[in-house]
């Protein structure tokens, strides 16, 4: 692999995991239309790592409240209960329907539409957003969890964003927007830390590190520093009540993709 396709890929990476568009459906575009392909399960691990580290790094305040108040404070053990929680669903859905998903990324048809969907959600978000509710994480109860966690594991489809899935269930539940957005990114953590150790795992039958390593290293940099300024660029034109513009993009993307392919291959 190449330094400038490993820069490439973090980017992409960092900013379609954070920002509503949808990582796994712009993974399966880069192979559809630019023949992109990652270069293997060490490059995933990595990069991956990377991403998390970016939602470490902009919520480091909550994590450590979190870490250090789990064994003194009510608040921060039924945060952590209520994050297990909203972790279930997702991990049911990868375990039950886990290879129909994954025969999704071969089929950018599907992707197409489901980024049509992914544009009708944020569009919402953005009308949703404009109002919030008033609950916080302190009034948030199990079956928010439950309810947001389900709307998470929707985004195991490529072409259905995660952010935007799990941001639309959580202002759907009446919570404010802070609450919604701590809550949203603090249960992507255990998402994507849980998609690594199940790399990590094949990493490991793999046999470790491959001679790229260094370029793949240089790819997590910029995944870690995209993935940051997606996070706040969300933050930013979610509060600004600008989420439509991610609708627009998911709506033209996905248009092309559809009429692409039904022009030229399945014809």
């Amino acid at each position: 692999m190449g330094l400038a396709e490993a820069i490439f890929l973090g980017v992409l990476q960092g900013l379609t995991e954070f920002l509503p568009v949808s990582s796994s459906g712009h993974l399966v575009l880069a192979q559809t239309f630019m023949g992109v392909k990652m270069p293997g399960v060490t490059f995933e691990v990595i990069v991956h790592a990377g991403t998390l580290l970016s939602i470490i790094w902009v919520f480091w305040r909550d994590l450590y409240n979190l870490v250090s108040g789990i064994t003194k404070s009510a608040h921060q053990q039924k945060l952590f209960l209520l994050l297990i929680l909203g972790t279930v669903p997702a991990g049911l859905l990868g375990l039950l329907l886990g290879p129909f998903f994954k025969s999704i990324f071969e089929r950018p048809l599907v992707v197409g539409f489901m980024l049509l969907i992914t544009g009708f959600i944020v569009w919402l978000i953005n009308g949703l957003g404009k109002n919030p509710g008033n609950l916080t994480l302190r009034e948030m109860g199990w079956k928010d969890a439950i309810i947001i966690g389900i709307f998470q594991g929707m985004a195991i489809i490529p072409g259905i964003s995660r952010s935007g899935s799990t941001i639309f269930g959580t202002l759907l539940r009446d919570l404010n927007r802070e609450a919604a957005v701590r809550f949203s990114f603090l249960l992507a953590l255990p998402a994507i830390a849980g998609a690594n150790v199940l790399e990590l795992a094949e990493w490991l039958k793999a046999g470790g590190w491959p001679q790229d390593t260094p370029v793949y290293l240089v790819g997590a940099l910029f995944a870690f520093a995209s993935g940051v300024l997606a996070i706040r660029t969300f933050i930013k034109l979610l509060s600004a009540g600008k989420f439509h513009y991610f609708s627009y993009y998911c709506w033209l993307a996905g248009a092309f993709t559809i009429i692409y392919l039904l022009n030229n291959v399945y014809r």
